[in-house]
Formats: structure tokens, C-alpha cells, sequence
């Protein structure tokens, strides 16, 4: 079954861009970030993003990936490169897939940031295992 819940105020930044701030090759107020509610989905394994915000952000198209969706349609859809996910203080790094109009959280940032859906009160919480930051799994 799938669990989705809104969330607000995800910052979403170009990787590509933090790293030439970071070397004193792009000036900070350059970089591209974008502040955007996002809809958790626990059926979708990535990170989903429109277009326009993909051009907002400046991510290039790094190649195409084969996506099904939850009426079992499968299409060629854009992949982009790196960027930064924030969401509750927490961060991570990761290609996008390019398709719909919203911005969808899936399970590979659910994991990586160890966030939990809340279904009950339509919200992400923390991993009470691991509260005040996230822990990885190798």
C-alpha cells in the first residue's frame, strides 16, 4: 500500500552549483535553490521532480530512465544530475527523474535521510532509533 503525506518547505539545491561556490569559482548568491512542498510517496522508489523546477534549479538531463507508474505504464523518462535534498535539517544527495507536475519524495531519500512517514498525522518524523541525526545502513 502506498503512504503519501504533504510536506512543506523542502529545500531543493544544484549540486553542481554548492561545488563551484565551495571553490570560490561561482559567487554564492548564484546558487540555485528552491523552496517547495513535496508530496511523500512511499510507492515511488526516487525522487520525482517537474520540469519547471528542474529548469529552476539549472539541473542538466543526464540521460533517460525507464519509470513505471502505479497503473503499470511504463515511459522513458529524463534523469538529472545531483542535487542537494534538505529536509528537517537533514541532507542528501541524489539524481532526480524528470516527469509530472509535483514534487514527489521516494523511498531512496526516506532511507537515506531516515525519515518515517507519519500516516496518522500526514507527516515525516525522525527514526526514533536514531532522532537527532540519521544513520545509515551498509
Amino acid at each position: 500500500m502506498e503512504n503519501s503525506s504533504s510536506q512543506n518547505g523542502r529545500g531543493l539545491t544544484n549540486a553542481v552549483d554548492e561545488t563551484l561556490v565551495s571553490h570560490g569559482l561561482l559567487n554564492p548568491n548564484q546558487l540555485r535553490v528552491v523552496e517547495t512542498e513535496a508530496l511523500v510517496d512511499t510507492g515511488a522508489v526516487k525522487m520525482v521532480l517537474p520540469m519547471t523546477i528542474v529548469q529552476e534549479l539549472g539541473l542538466r538531463i543526464r540521460g533517460q530512465q525507464t519509470a513505471q507508474y502505479a497503473d503499470g505504464r511504463e515511459e522513458e523518462i529524463g534523469l538529472t544530475e545531483a542535487l542537494i535534498i534538505e529536509i528537517q535539517e537533514r541532507e542528501t544527495i541524489e539524481a532526480a527523474l524528470v516527469t509530472g507536475n509535483e514534487v514527489l519524495i521516494g523511498q531512496t531519500v526516506l532511507k537515506t535521510l531516515d525519515l518515517l512517514v507519519d500516516c496518522k498525522n500526514q507527516c515525516l518524523i525522525p527514526n526514533p532509533k536514531h532522532p537527532n541525526y540519521p544513520v545509515f545502513r551498509i
